[in-house]
């Protein structure tokens, strides 16, 4: 019996041992794995690239979880964004890595290189893609070809004239050097050109030159062009005015032209219009000379009758004349004897002519009885008066 209960003890102890050791390396390996866990991870816009220190192969992995057993694996990023690259050192004509023209001057540049790498190489040229691609790569790649590219101009063309030619040139001549190294060269883009300050005062005076040269070039030039267009104005003019003249004189032929041809047409015309006037003119004149023997032949007989009238009137008026005579003789006979008869009817027809005029007539009959008015008229003066002679 005591040895079976040993054999159990023996048993339990072995069973507890063999799990301690098992719970022991589950918990080593819980630490493991919790310290240094099989997975990590690519972020968004990188390209990872596993390599397999066992095998030495490599595996491009995409965004997102990736196992990597340490030990074993290693992991690599690469990002695929667009980076630019400047190359601080040579940006000032003071600065720790100035350029070189070909005058030998120092100048700076600021350059920006956008870059990105190539996913469908990386894989190519994993084991000697280095960590840091721009300082490592690049870097080395650029400043090589920027100096030399810059030694074959001058500062002049750099600064000012030749600026698209070189940043063509330095694309042309980066791009096949960083291909070979999985980088895709996108753009290089130059800024400010820093030159020193005595160089650039004298460039400032030679471009002020330069400016005041081209403005008077450029005068010059307006001024020829503005006389060579006064001379194709005066010229436009003078060809107006012939063009004008001509019209003119072609417009005079074609009137003279119309006016001959008109005349051709107007001469007889007008000559039937002389002898139509000077048929109307003679029958006009006979038509005067018919109308002037009428008036005078009615004048004629105008006048045979007035003068007949008048005979007419004449003999009526010397009819009426004698018979007015006779009438006043036999009423001036009448008369004298009704006054000798009633010799009052003197005095009262007197009264009568008078009385309009005179209210009151005092007359003294004379003494002889004789006419009531004779004193008044003078008759008595007059009567002795012709009595005297007769005496």
């Amino acid at each position: 019996m005591s040895q079976l209960s040993s054999r159990l003890s023996q048993a339990v102890r072995a069973v507890l041992k063999a799990r301690s050791v098992l719970l022991l390396a589950l918990l080593a390996g819980a630490y493991a794995v919790y310290t240094r866990p099989p997975t990590d991870s690519v972020g968004v816009g990188e390209l990872g690239l596993r390599l397999n220190r066992w095998t030495g192969t490599t595996t491009t992995v995409s965004e997102g979880l990736v196992v990597v057993l340490p030990g074993i694996h290693e992991l690599r990023r690469y990002p695929l964004q667009s980076r630019l690259y400047r190359p601080e050192r040579s940006a000032k004509a003071d600065g720790d890595a100035p350029f070189q023209s070909i005058e030998g001057l120092s100048f700076g540049v600021e350059l920006a290189i956008r870059y990105s790498l190539d996913p469908q190489r990386v894989d190519l040229f994993s084991r000697t893609l280095p960590t840091h691609i721009a300082s490592e790569r690049l870097e080395p790649a650029v400043q090589g070809t920027i100096y030399k590219i810059f030694a074959r101009y001058t500062v002049r063309e750099i600064f000012s004239t030749k600026r698209q030619e070189l940043q063509d040139v330095l694309e042309a001549e980066l791009k096949p050097k960083l291909a070979a190294d999985g980088i895709v060269l996108h753009t290089v883009l130059m800024g400010n050109v820093d030159l020193p300050a005595d160089y650039r005062a004298g460039m400032d005076r030679l471009l002020a030159v330069e400016l005041e040269t081209e403005k008077m070039k450029y005068t010059l030039e307006l001024k020829e062009k503005q006389v060579k267009e006064a001379e194709l104005t005066a010229d436009a003019e003078k060809i107006t005015r012939e063009k004008a003249a001509q019209a003119a004189a072609a417009e005079q032929i074609i009137a003279a032209k119309a006016q001959e041809e008109a005349m051709r047409h107007v001469l007889p015309f007008k000559q039937k219009q002389i002898e139509q006037r000077q048929l109307e003119a003679e029958a006009e004149k006979t038509s005067r000379i018919k109308l002037a023997e009428a008036a005078a032949e009615s004048r004629r007989i105008e006048a045979a009758g007035e003068a007949d009238s008048r005979q007419r009137l004449a003999e009526a008026e010397v009819f009426r004349l004698e018979r007015i005579g006779k009438v006043q003789s036999e009423q001036m006979q009448r008369d004298g004897e009704l006054i000798s008869k009633h010799p009052l009817l003197i005095q009262k027809t007197l009264a009568d002519k008078l009385s309009d005029k005179v209210s009151v007539i005092i007359a003294p009959p004379p003494g002889d009885g004789g006419f009531i008015g004779s004193n008044l008229l003078g008759a008595t003066k007059v009567a002795q008066q012709s009595a005297a002679p007769a005496d």
